[in-house]
């Protein structure tokens, strides 16, 4: 069998990342490839990424194919720029879930109405410093070990007894206060790389991400993405 061209292999790619994106986005056939990539750079974090090359492929594209038959190649890309575009279709069409990507971590919770020392003690000892917090199986809040600390250093400004406050106050004080929403969110368990990426991106005071089965605070967790897996998971997707 006839391997296919350079050129069928880039229009092929090509097709399949304009096909994608429109489907995904929900974007009019009418619209231009590069209008729907600026577009798109908004809401996409890997077109976000590739947003030069993506145009620059569509550039391309046009010098490929005849103006009037589709189907007439003039043009023959060279084969490293064929492999980059088939890479680039392959992550759009295709993203890694974030959950099949990152090294599997054991998920710690805490109750409301545990003790703030029980919870700093819980942290220390796991060195993890984002715990979810659960009320009646509801996701209220996650404790965070520098929100933690930002308290009880306000605590001692004012002249109270820290220990006596850890002892006697419980988690759901400090992980309800006002704005801690902002530093958290739930996602459901097949989130992507992208869109993890694009969430941390789109919040810069996101400290974490709840995954569960269908992204409800009324589950428990299946994981926890935290920002210093924001590097990794970079590297993850350059390297899909």
């Amino acid at each position: 069998m006839k391997k296919p061209s350079n050129a069928k292999r880039f229009i092929d790619a090509f097709n399949q990342i304009d096909y994608a994106l429109r489907t995904q986005h929900n974007f009019k056939r009418s619209m231009g490839f590069s209008d729907m990539i600026r577009r798109a750079v908004s809401i996409n974090h890997i077109v976000r990424k590739y947003e030069d090359d993506l145009i620059t492929y569509s550039r391309l594209r046009n010098a490929i194919v005849h103006n009037s038959n589709p189907d007439e190649l003039i043009a023959e890309p060279h084969a490293d720029i064929v492999e980059k575009i088939e890479n680039l279709a392959h992550l759009i069409t295709t993203p890694p879930r974030a959950v099949d990507v990152l090294e599997e971590k054991e998920v710690f919770t805490v109750n409301y109405n545990v003790s703030i020392k029980n919870v700093i003690m819980k942290i220390s000892s796991t060195k993890y410093s984002n715990i979810p917090v659960y009320k009646n199986g509801e996701l209220i809040g996650v404790a965070n070990g520098q929100k933690i600390l930002n308290v009880l250093g306000t605590k001692m400004a004012e002249g109270n007894n820290c220990e006596d406050y850890v002892n006697n106050h419980t988690i759901e004080e400090i992980a309800t206060m006002p704005n801690e929403i902002k530093y958290y969110t739930v996602m459901h368990a097949n989130v992507t790389v992208d869109q993890v990426l694009f969430e941390f991106l789109a919040n810069r005071k996101l400290l974490a991400i709840i995954l569960t089965k269908t992204g409800t605070m009324h589950e428990p967790p299946i994981a926890i993405i935290t920002a210093s897996d924001y590097m990794e998971l970079n590297k993850i997707l350059e390297n899909y």
